[in-house]
């Protein structure tokens, strides 16, 4: 492997972050045993954890390369290389996100991202009743839900888990397109917010899948995403013809729970007192057993 090593002033700003990542790599390589990775320890074995030979051969990169790693060498780090280094050394989703960032890199796979949310967050949800809540992050993921918001345009728990992404039911659930009211506005706006927040997300795999699946699927986002445009997220008043209970009008409102746009709290307050009434009649039929 030809590597490029070039000497920069270690007090820099992407010196120090080096500096970071190489005892970042040498904490988690101390502490693994040979034996979690399917290694004979040995008897003259004096190392902590694995050996950085070790840890080369397991992720498949060059001993001397993943030596100047660890010391802070100004290299080239690619995310596949990274992304083996991480699977070597038994990273969770937390330490993985550590390592990508301290490498300045995006990281390529998809369950880096947050799937779930905690169940504070979700009891927090459940307490803004009736008012509908979820919490979504910057792909249109539907990763929690309060059973209003359930009921709003569909019933989400009748539709697949996979298929659970605002984007493309707006574009393919007949239920929750007949649900937008200004539909031609709201996909034409969401198409361009997707585009907006990819802009930091072009190289990962999760991404260009959904829009390859979207683009397979209906003509209509072929269309509007080859226009290319972009909006920033905002919050308005929006409206919602909801099948059980009648005309929705409410205020939305945004709040980001994570770093760089995370995973984002989505409220819904009523922009009007039949509305709020009408909640509350959404929220009984939310609440009342499956027959």
């Amino acid at each position: 492997m030809s590597t490029v090593v070039r000497e920069t002033a270690t007090g820099s700003g992407d010196g120090i972050r080096r500096g970071e990542l190489a005892a970042f790599l040498r904490s988690r390589r101390e502490r693994i045993t040979p034996e979690q990775v399917g290694l004979v320890r040995g008897r003259r074995r004096r190392t902590p954890g694995l050996r950085r030979e070790e840890v080369a051969h397991l992720s498949t990169v060059g001993v001397t390369w993943y030596t100047w790693l660890e010391q802070a060498r100004d290299i080239h780090v690619s995310a596949q290389v990274l992304d083996a280094i991480a699977r070597a050394l038994l990273l969770d989703r937390s330490e993985r996100a550590h390592l990508f960032a301290l490498a300045g890199a995006a990281d390529p796979t998809p369950a880096s991202e947050c799937s779930g949310v905690s169940p504070t967050l979700q009891a927090m949800l459940d307490q803004l009743e009736p008012f509908p809540a979820c919490v979504q992050n910057s792909r249109f993921d539907l990763l929690a839900y309060n059973s209003t918001y359930r009921l709003l345009l569909c019933d989400l728990d009748q539709v697949p888990p996979e298929d659970r992404n605002c984007l493309w039911l707006a574009f393919t659930h007949e239920g929750w397109r007949s649900s937008l009211v200004e539909r031609d506005e709201v996909i034409r706006s969401m198409a361009a917010k997707f585009r907006a927040a990819m802009a930091g997300h072009v190289a990962e795999p999760a991404w260009k899948a959904l829009v390859k699946r979207l683009e397979d699927a209906s003509p209509e986002f072929r269309e509007i995403w080859a226009r290319h445009e972009v909006l920033r997220p905002s919050d308005k008043v929006k409206l919602f013809r909801q099948a059980r209970v009648g005309m929705l009008r409410l205020s939305a409102t945004s709040l980001w729970t994570g770093p760089n746009q995370g995973p984002k709290l989505l409220t819904y307050s009523p922009a009007d007192a039949e509305t709020r009434e009408r909640l509350e009649r959404l929220r009984e039929l939310a609440s009342a057993p499956a027959v």
